[in-house]
């Protein structure tokens, strides 16, 4: 039931079982700790955390909603929603969607992440949030040695093994990646035999990858 794998996926936060944010397509995602690493080696995070996020507002990459917001953050430690929401001044509804697209694009780029469940607000429940590279500092030390395409046939290869085949405009809805890599990344895997290509459906037009294990 939903309600039971809802509390133990609450009471599971701060445990540092997963990573838990809002990070493929921007929606609720667990992560083994072993993988991250490979995620958050694609992310905009290069050097020094702080650092990236200036740049990147500069750059006008990062709202400035989700500036502040990781400032704010930075300065005071974990905080629940409510808190952020106060100490950014965006309590209004009019910011609501302003507040929601920085807080989804922060957690999408490995910024901030859940930690744990504060009874605050009307709800009496909110999310309380930290810094990534502050709560998870090793999957900062472990992605340094990780290339863009290593991460790439990494998680590609992991998705294959999970669904079995798909189709191009499937993984890339779902990474959210340039179609460019997601080509030059399907061209490597099937070159190392990790899945097979021109495979055909009998009902749904296009051409399918699948794991090569499954057809062989």
């Amino acid at each position: 039931p939903g309600h039971i794998t809802w509390r133990w996926k609450d009471d599971s936060l701060g445990k540092r079982h997963w990573f838990y944010g809002k990070v493929l397509r921007k929606k609720a995602t667990m992560i083994d700790l072993a993988v991250t690493p490979y995620f958050y080696a694609l992310s905009n995070n290069y050097g020094n955390p702080e650092e990236d996020v200036f740049i990147q507002y500069n750059e006008g990459s990062l709202t400035l909603e989700a500036k502040l917001i990781f400032e704010t953050i930075l300065d005071n430690g974990p905080m629940d929603t409510i808190a952020i929401r106060r100490a950014t001044r965006m309590t209004s509804k009019e910011s609501n969607s302003r507040f929601d697209r920085a807080m989804a694009l922060l957690q999408a780029d490995f910024k901030i992440t859940p930690i744990g469940i504060s009874d605050s607000g009307g709800w009496r429940y909110a999310f309380i949030y930290d810094l990534v590279h502050r709560y998870y500092p090793e999957i900062l030390v472990k992605a340094r040695s990780i290339r863009d395409d290593e991460a790439r046939d990494t998680l590609v290869t992991l998705y294959f093994q999970s669904d079995g085949a798909a189709q191009m405009p499937d993984i890339i809805r779902l990474f959210q990646w340039s179609r460019a890599d997601m080509e030059k990344t399907l061209i490597h895997l099937v070159e190392t035999g990790i899945i097979s290509n021109g495979i055909h459906h009998p009902t749904i037009d296009g051409e399918w990858f699948a794991l090569q294990s499954l057809i062989q």
